[in-house]
């Protein structure tokens, strides 16, 4: 499994292992600018047997060794699933040409592989020619803008996963309407939506966990200056939940009922409007003493997620007013808190609780657990925040009419065709994954068909491949090889994380610190 990024990863991790159960799985992470943190990474309660970080180069070999993979699964963004796509072919191409009679490179072996890997006519368990991994990709939550871009990025793949009834014939209506083949278009669901029916769910729940301490992990300014007051101080004792997903201290269902904010790195984006956002969530625990209020965040300063987070609402806390006139406060049923978003729900529930967000895939998983799920207007209904979304849904709400006591009811036949509760989800993906990993154990696959080619799209196709480190014909490019040896301990490749990790965190400054006051610069 390829991810680039903390929710991909977890999309990525949860999809591998609802497609086969009982299967290996190695966890590659594309080296970039979002390579998620050990701490992200364990948030998903997701095991991998093998866990590394690796270039394009370095996963094209991987995948298309001897003894490669039956499965990929590119969790990837839409760009590098189309730089995947053509370097998997290129790559399968020249083992090919190399090796005509599915011959071993001098020194590999085929331990590890099974029995299907060993067809009559190859007495070595080589590779026959053609044979290559089976590619899946989708999509690692709601998809509600540059549907049409995004779709063409992962055309190609041998399985495109759709999240619902209602994303499968998008999906296909996009692809039918190019002029694409629609076949690989395999409707499923999100994969840490249990099944309806009790079947296999997505993995173990884990903890919630209080934001004290939040800016541990980030940049030493990050924390800012001496005399404001920093998270751990605004959110109080941090509380870790227990199994059933209420607070250590607390009392199961009979617990105080909980809102839960899910708060989004990049919706809104302007200070002013999560600001707006974080002052009425504290307004609403002042309203309701006798709730707690939730306010989910993210990720923690210093780490990188899919979405750039220029405004992040640890600190926006320090600026909330204090009944003292300082700054930095938050009610005490009120907290900061990361984790499992899968438990965190599971306590709203057992509390009667509900979820509150502007557009966040927690939504789902919200409706898909029973939770009322309020959507906000307080911004508007506006395809920029992609709350539009959830026209017809039941759930678009106000603070104001939160505030007042609504809880909202969700329509139920738009629940169920936006892929929630459904029953067996993965079964048609599994047959068909099955079908096509015994097809390519045999008589092999036919190449990757991408629909953006040289030919179909020489002025965008060639720029996206050069990102990602490859040539227009899919080979890798000089220096495609650059980072870290995989030994690990050599000098030049501790000097390269260095000086990466150095240029990330320079990009992350200047995204969150110099971008914002240059903007307000220019708005003076």
């Amino acid at each position: 499994m390829l991810a680039d990024s903390d929710t991909r990863w977890k999309w990525g991790a949860l999809t591998a292992r609802r497609l086969a159960p009982e299967a290996r799985i190695d966890g590659l992470l594309l080296r970039g600018r979002a390579t998620p943190t050990p701490r992200q990474l364990a948030e998903v309660g997701v095991t991998v047997e093998t866990l590394r970080e690796v270039t394009t180069a370095e996963f094209l070999r991987a995948a298309t060794a001897p003894d490669a993979y039956d499965v990929v699964v590119l969790a990837c963004v839409g760009g590098a699933v189309q730089a995947m796509l053509h370097g998997l072919n290129r790559a399968v191409a020249e083992r090919d040409e190399g090796h005509p009679d599915g011959a071993l490179d001098e020194g590999r072996t085929d331990e590890g592989r099974t029995d299907e890997g060993r067809d009559e006519g190859r007495p070595d368990g080589g590779p026959a020619a053609g044979r290559r991994p089976v590619v899946v990709t989708g999509y690692v939550g709601v998809v509600y803008e540059k549907l049409t871009d995004g779709l063409l990025l992962r055309h190609g793949a041998d399985l495109v996963l759709a999240n619902s009834p209602h994303d499968a014939e998008r999906f296909r209506a996009v692809y039918e309407g190019v002029g694409a083949e629609s076949g690989g278009v395999v409707r499923c669901a999100l994969p840490f939506l249990e099944d309806a029916d009790g079947g296999e769910g997505a993995g173990p729940a884990r903890g919630v966990e209080g934001a004290e301490g939040a800016d541990e992990s980030g940049p030493a300014d990050e924390s800012g200056p001496a005399e404001e007051a920093g998270p751990a101080e605004v959110a109080g004792r941090a509380e870790v939940a227990g199994p059933a997903g209420v607070a250590a201290g607390g009392s199961g269902a009979e617990g105080r009922f909980t809102v839960v904010f899910a708060v989004q790195p990049s919706v809104p984006a302007s200070r002013e409007d999560r600001a707006y956002l974080l002052g009425r969530a504290v307004a609403h625990a002042l309203r309701h003493p006798e709730r707690e209020v939730l306010i989910k965040l993210r990720s923690k300063p210093g780490e990188h997620t899919t979405h750039i987070e220029e405004q992040p609402y640890q600190k926006l806390v320090r600026k909330l007013p204090r009944s003292d006139g300082a700054h930095g406060g938050l009610p005490a049923n009120c907290r900061l808190v990361y984790g499992h978003m899968g438990q965190i729900l599971d306590r709203a529930a057992l509390t009667g609780g509900l979820l509150v967000t502007v557009s966040s895939t927690a939504a789902l998983e919200s409706l898909h657990r029973g939770v009322p799920t309020a959507v906000l207007t307080d911004l508007g209904v506006r395809e920029t925040l992609g709350n539009h979304y959830f026209t017809g849904s039941g759930c678009l709400v106000s603070w104001d009419q939160l505030d007042d006591g609504l809880l909202p009811q969700a329509d139920e036949k738009w629940v169920l065709h936006q892929g929630a509760r459904a029953r067996k989800p993965f079964a048609a993906a599994r047959e068909r994954v099955a079908e096509l990993t015994a097809r390519s154990a045999g008589t092999g696959l036919p190449p990757l068909t991408p629909y953006y080619t040289e030919r179909t799209a020489p002025g965008y196709l060639p720029a996206i491949l050069r990102r990602y480190g490859l040539t227009p014909d899919g080979s890798p490019a000089g220096g495609a090889d650059a980072g870290p040896g995989e030994g690990g301990g050599s000098e030049p490749g501790v000097v390269r994380r260095v000086v990466r990790e150095a240029a990330r965190g320079a990009y992350r400054h200047g995204v969150q610190r110099v971008a914002p006051l240059i903007r307000k610069a220019g708005e003076l």
